[in-house]
């Protein structure tokens, strides 16, 4: 009994090889051609149906960083002159503004592809733009509790426009590691 065990394995193995090979070989395209210039029909179509989905990802993610990293240390007062741990309040801060303006930046972009959401995102584009420069305020310190409000509102209107398009935002807190990439 103990000679049939490596037997098993190797037949195990070389079935599980055959398994992969003839598996590799199946995916092949047999036109010859470029990949490229056989593009999917249905490629468009697939944006437009995880356009809410890529919508609310990415607003998600800019709500949860706008709260955890600019709303909250606000309230808690962090970012006031003397505060123990300010500056480092502050970096994190201007980090998740960067962030929080790029994921609603996609988010309008990924509204485009569904007609409702695109309607109900539309005249959010100027209140994102104002939020630019947010993170030159951080930078020199001078944040007020108008910019935090701004940013707040400009969250709280795309979570309304989402639920008003049926793509329902809530926040999603993102490591701080992804708010450097």
């Amino acid at each position: 009994m103990p000679a049939s065990a490596p037997i098993r394995r190797a037949v195990v193995a070389l079935v599980l090889a055959c398994a992969l090979l003839v598996g590799a070989t199946g995916c092949g395209d047999d036109s010859g051609g470029d990949p490229a210039s056989t593009a999917s029909p249905t490629a468009s179509t697939e944006a437009q149906k995880f356009a809410k989905t890529r919508f609310v990802a990415n607003a998600s993610l800019a709500a949860g960083a706008t709260y955890q990293w600019i709303v909250k240390p606000y309230r808690d007062g962090k970012f006031a002159k003397g505060a123990e741990g300010r500056t480092f309040a502050l970096v994190k801060a201007g980090l998740a503004g960067a962030f929080a303006y790029n994921r609603l930046k996609a988010a309008v972009a990924n509204a485009q592809g569904d007609e409702l959401l695109s309607k109900a995102v539309a005249p959010l584009v100027v209140g994102i733009e104002s939020l630019k420069n947010f993170g030159a305020k951080l930078r020199d310190g001078e944040v007020s509790a108008a910019d935090v409000g701004s940013f707040e509102s400009v969250i709280k209107d795309v979570k309304e426009a989402g639920q008003s398009a049926g793509a329902e935002v809530t926040d999603k807190v993102p490591p701080l590691s992804q708010l450097t990439q």
